[in-house]
C-alpha cells in the first residue's frame, strides 16, 4: 500500500480536469487553481462560456478548453485522450458538473430526473472510471467530488437533487476505500446553498427555510482548501455543520424543522 500523504498538497505545475467550469462554482475554482500554478483542462458543454474563465486568468495559457458533455461516452473519451496526449497523466479530477431540480416531485417529468441522474450522479462515476489509469499514473493524484449539504440533509422542494447528491456521497466512500491501497486520495466537498446561474430556481425558498446562500468563489475556496488539506470531506462552515449531525442522531427533529416550514403549493 502506497502511504497516504499527510503534508499540504501544492497544486502548481499539477495537471487539473474540472468539469462544469464554465459557469458557477467551477469557473471560480478554475480560476483560484491557476491562481496556485495548477495546468488546467476546462470542460463545459458550452465553449462560449468555458473562454470566461480563462480571459480571467494572469496567464491563460495555463487553461486548455474542451467543449464536451460528460454524460455522454464518446466525450468522455475525448477528455481521456486529450489528457493523455497534452499532459501524459491526471494529478486531480474534480467532478464539478452538475444540475438543479427544485420543486414538488409531481412537477418533474421523466427527462429532468434522467437528466439530474446522468449529470450529478451517473457521470461523476463514469468519468472516474474513465480516467482511472491517468490518475495512477500521478505522483500524489485526487478526485475530488462537488456535492452538496443536500446530500446529507434531505431538503423539501429539493427530493430529486438530493437523491443524487446522497448517491454521489454514498459512491465517494466507496471508491475512497476501493482505491485507498493505490494511493489515490478522494475527497467529497459539501458547499452549502450557492449563488449560481440556476439559483433563481429556489429564490422562493430562501426565506422560508432561512437558507445561507454562499457566493461561488466562497464554495470555491472551500473546495480549493479541501484538495490542498487532502480532506476527508469538508462542510460548509456554519449552522449547517450542526444540521448535519443532528440529521444522523436525531433525524425526526430535522422533519419536524423542514416539513413545518413547506411553501403551500
Amino acid at each position: 500500500m502506497k502511504p497516504m500523504p499527510v503534508c499540504a498538497m501544492r497544486l502548481d505545475g499539477k495537471t487539473m480536469l474540472i468539469t462544469g467550469a464554465g459557469s458557477g462554482i467551477g469557473r471560480a475554482l478554475a480560476v483560484a487553481c491557476a491562481e496556485q500554478g495548477a495546468r488546467l483542462l476546462l470542460v463545459g458543454r458550452r465553449r462560449a462560456k468555458l473562454e470566461e474563465p480563462r480571459a480571467l486568468l494572469a496567464r491563460p495559457e495555463q487553461a486548455m478548453l474542451l467543449a464536451a458533455d460528460v454524460t455522454q461516452a464518446a466525450d468522455r473519451r475525448v477528455m481521456r485522450n486529450t489528457i493523455a496526449e497534452t499532459f501524459g497523466c491526471l494529478d486531480v479530477l474534480v467532478n464539478n458538473a452538475g444540475v438543479l431540480c427544485v420543486g414538488p416531485l409531481h412537477g418533474a417529468d421523466d427527462d429532468e430526473l434522467e437528466d439530474l441522474l446522468a449529470t450529478n450522479l451517473l457521470a461523476p462515476m463514469a468519468l472516474t472510471r474513465d480516467l482511472l489509469n491517468l490518475l495512477r499514473t500521478a505522483e500524489r493524484p485526487r478526485i475530488v467530488n462537488v456535492g452538496s449539504v443536500f446530500g446529507d440533509i434531505g431538503h423539501p422542494q429539493f427530493a430529486a437533487y438530493s437523491a443524487t447528491k446522497f448517491g454521489l456521497r454514498g459512491f465517494s466512500d466507496a471508491i475512497r476505500r476501493e482505491l485507498m491501497a493505490e494511493g489515490i486520495g478522494l475527497t467529497y466537498v459539501a458547499p452549502r446553498a450557492t449563488q449560481t446561474e440556476a439559483a433563481h430556481k429556489f429564490d422562493h425558498l430562501v426565506a422560508p427555510y432561512a437558507m445561507a446562500v454562499d457566493s461561488a468563489e466562497v464554495a470555491a475556496a472551500q473546495i480549493l482548501s479541501a484538495i490542498r488539506r487532502d480532506a476527508r470531506n469538508s462542510y460548509a462552515r456554519g449552522p449547517e455543520r450542526f444540521f448535519v449531525m443532528l440529521q444522523r442522531l436525531f433525524p425526526g427533529l430535522i422533519d419536524q424543522a423542514l416539513g413545518r416550514k413547506l411553501p403551500a403549493v
